[in-house]
């Protein structure tokens, strides 16, 4: 009896094992089908996403110019109308033209970006070269302290950093360029150690070349290619992160615009006047995804 039950029991796992790997497998052709697809188009797309990131940029280069209304001028009268020809996304609970106001948002929100990338990407660049030329304890007490942070989740470790320093769009900022900053600095770490073994380093060192002239020479040079394509990659993420941390409202203060506190502001209304929140955050989801299809064909273009 016993002995037919394991036989039974055998039957079933390998079953469900079959059933598991032909699912597997069809998960898998539907996704490489998927991805053909998308290289198919990959042309297509990149144009699309750079356009837009263009457009974007120009926007929040010169918001005063792009913007049609003045994003503060509130309204009575025309509160909470859809998009027209008047107001091409609408205005919110106040009568603000929500069209300016997420132009001026986009300037705000790059902008924070930007920087936290700049802190992210130099920061980074710092302790990696340093860890890994040094060396020695050196690079034991940068990396220990690089996995701590690695250890935290992103979010959490923003919230955290803002709420010591304060609220406010450059705080924002700096958390977030500060919580980005760990994964910068371990790919500079690996990609310093590839280049250190190379044989025109070690020649360099051999002829007594200042360690500064050998960094910024041979070093920094090489390193700067995959830090580039991380922080393409990384761009969208921080975006997100920025979006998310004013939607909390941890960025700026009322009546300036951000694009995570103009999804907020209509959050309330999603049911009566859903494109206050819908528009703002469409103009995040797609930067977000044109920032990622250019970061995708830069990463190819490296390889």
């Amino acid at each position: 009896m016993s002995n037919a039950i394991q036989l039974e029991s055998l039957e079933s796992v390998k079953t469900s094992m079959h059933s598991t790997s032909s699912y597997s497998q069809s998960v898998s052709t539907v996704l490489r089908r998927i991805g053909n697809g998308l290289r198919a188009h990959s042309s297509v797309s990149t144009t699309l996403a750079g356009l837009f990131t263009v457009v974007i940029l120009i926007a929040s280069l010169f918001p005063s110019v792009v913007a049609r209304k003045d994003p503060y001028a509130t309204d009575p009268v025309h509160m909470f109308q859809a998009p027209s020809a008047e107001h091409w996304f609408g205005t919110d609970q106040l009568g603000r033209d929500l069209f300016s106001r997420t132009i001026y948002g986009a300037h705000a929100t790059v902008t924070a970006s930007l920087l936290s990338l700049a802190i992210a990407v130099v920061g980074g660049l710092i302790i990696g070269i340093a860890s890994a030329y040094v060396g020695g304890i050196v690079d034991t007490a940068l990396m220990r302290s690089v996995d701590v942070l690695l250890s935290i989740p992103g979010l959490l470790l923003s919230i955290t950093i803002v709420t010591a320093i304060g609220f406010g769009t450059t705080p924002v900022a700096v958390a977030i360029g500060v919580a980005s900053l760990p994964g910068f600095a371990r790919t500079t770490r690996a990609q310093t150690l590839k280049i250190k073994n190379h044989a025109y380093v070690e020649a360099a060192v051999v002829s007594g070349v200042s360690p500064l002239r050998i960094v910024f020479s041979h070093i920094l040079r090489n390193v700067l290619g995959p830090v580039s394509v991380l922080a393409m990659l990384e761009f969208g993420a921080v975006i997100m992160s920025v979006a998310t941390l004013s939607f909390l409202g941890f960025g700026a203060k009322p009546p300036a615009a951000e694009w995570g506190s103009l999804i907020n502001d209509g959050r309330n209304y999603l049911i009566t006047s859903p494109w206050i929140s819908l528009i703002p955050g469409f103009v995040v989801v797609l930067t977000v995804l044109s920032a990622t299809v250019l970061a995708n064909n830069l990463k190819r273009g490296e390889r």
